[in-house]
């Protein structure tokens, strides 16, 4: 029993130091890519993530494996050589017969002896009728289809840390507004308790005034907190959970992306790796038809063998070389059947191709038409900021005359919130519908 108990409190000791190990191992991969306090760019962000998404690695994995499968392919050119030695102890069976008829019992007799025999042999494929040549060539273009399934996940994942990059920003300026805000949301206040005591406002206007900042310090809290999701978001895109403190450049400000829809359609089909997989896969599929119909055709090999066996040493030696073909004549219908399969495949391969096609284009059209829709959007953003400014000093300024009322400043304080949080918006929807873009025509 305290042998158990030792062991279980050895086992929740081990395991605890496991789990403490690998916390500080992500910790440190973190900072490994982040230093506390540096301040990332786009670019670097990106960088962090092609390095470590999972959805990399794995893809990367399969491009390894790919040229491995070309490999495997490759090796029917090559001679099979092989190597075997074994030892056998053999005795005859002797039977002691009664008068009955019947066996009493079984034993070996002097005459046993020993079997040593080795062998080398090698095999080599002559003529297969292209069979080889065509399974190498369906590899080589499963190869091509897994680097554009990397090359794909790169596309997708630079796209996910583009768009947390720019909600970041988003978040951090429409936090500036809230503080700004309830900056001067404490200056009404203070404001019209002067006036209050000074006799010339209600204390209404003063209850108005603190009701007021209250609801924008629970903004401010809102908008602090969104902040910290945003960053939590951002953190996810570039496989990062744990990262340390840090700060982002902002390259939020407008730039018009020069493009029409005619040339982002044209890059989309030169470059979209999922259509590159697409295309690779429909031309894997139609050779694999090659290699099915091989399975018609006979094939002719090479083949040696060196021999040694015995009972004692040194051991006798022989050898044999030839040539052999093996030609098909019924196989049940297998190959038939292979042909049809293979031809059905290259149908799906293809239709799926033309899929592809239709939602690069879908994809691009769609990208396009959201990123000139946003670019119209910022400059009547940009306007309503303008406009309510002017509209939020002039209800100030009546109100420091005591021409105004506090219903007066709170509209146009909310106006002028709203429509600085609209710019911000307008600039952040304009960055993501642009990177929607790029990642529609498969720009990493």
């Amino acid at each position: 029993m305290k042998q158990r108990l030792g062991l279980i409190i050895a086992l929740i000791v081990l395991v605890t130091a496991l789990t403490a190990s690998a916390q500080d191992y992500g910790a440190g991969k973190a900072q490994s890519f982040i230093k506390e306090g540096e301040t990332l760019t786009l670019e670097k962000c990106i960088e962090i993530a092609l390095r470590n998404q999972p959805n990399v690695i794995a893809a990367v994995n399969n491009v390894v494996a790919g040229r491995s499968r070309v490999g495997e392919a490759q090796s029917n050119y090559y001679p099979q050589v092989n190597v075997s030695a074994g030892y056998s102890r053999i005795a005859p069976v002797v039977s002691h017969v009664t008068l009955t008829g019947l066996p009493t019992s079984i034993s070996t007799g002097p005459s046993s002896f020993d079997q040593y025999n080795a062998s080398a042999t090698l095999n080599q494929n002559i003529y297969d009728f292209g069979k080889t040549q065509a399974q190498v060539r369906v590899q080589k273009e499963n190869l091509d289809s897994t680097t554009g399934d990397y090359l794909n996940a790169q596309t997708q994942i630079a796209f996910n840390v583009k768009q947390a990059y720019y909600t970041v920003l988003e978040a951090q300026k429409q936090l500036d507004v809230a503080r700004e805000t309830v900056k001067q949301l404490e200056e009404h206040l203070e404001q019209a308790k002067g006036f209050y005591e000074a006799g010339t406002h209600p204390k209404y206007d003063v209850t108005t005034a603190a009701v007021n900042l209250s609801n924008g310090k629970v903004g401010l809290i809102t908008a602090e907190n969104n902040l910290k999701i945003d960053f939590v978001n951002l953190n996810n895109a570039m496989g990062i959970p744990n990262g340390p403190q840090y700060s982002i450049v902002d390259n939020l400000a407008f730039r018009k992306y020069e493009i029409t829809l005619e040339e982002a359609i044209q890059r989309a089909y030169l470059i979209r790796p999922d259509l590159k997989s697409a295309v690779a896969k429909t031309k894997s599929a139609e050779d694999s038809i090659a290699v099915a119909r091989a399975g018609y055709y006979p094939v002719l090999t090479g083949n040696a063998e060196y021999d040694w066996s015995g009972q004692t040493f040194p051991l006798q030696r022989s050898w044999s070389a030839g040539v052999a073909i093996n030609i098909p004549v019924f196989s049940g219908f297998l190959t038939k059947y292979q042909v049809e399969e293979a031809k059905a495949n290259y149908n799906v391969a293809k239709a799926n191709e033309d899929l592809v096609r239709l939602t690069v284009f879908s994809d691009v059209k769609q990208a396009f038409l959201n990123l000139k829709a946003a670019e119209e959007k910022i400059p009547s953003a940009e306007l309503a900021v303008k406009q309510a400014a002017e509209n939020l000093d002039i209800v100030n300024g009546r109100y420091a005359n005591g021409l105004g009322s506090p219903v007066d400043v709170t509209d146009a304080e909310v106006t002028y919130t709203n429509a600085q949080v609209t710019y911000i918006t307008a600039l952040g929807d304009y960055r993501i519908a642009r990177s929607a873009l790029e990642k529609a025509m498969g720009i990493k």
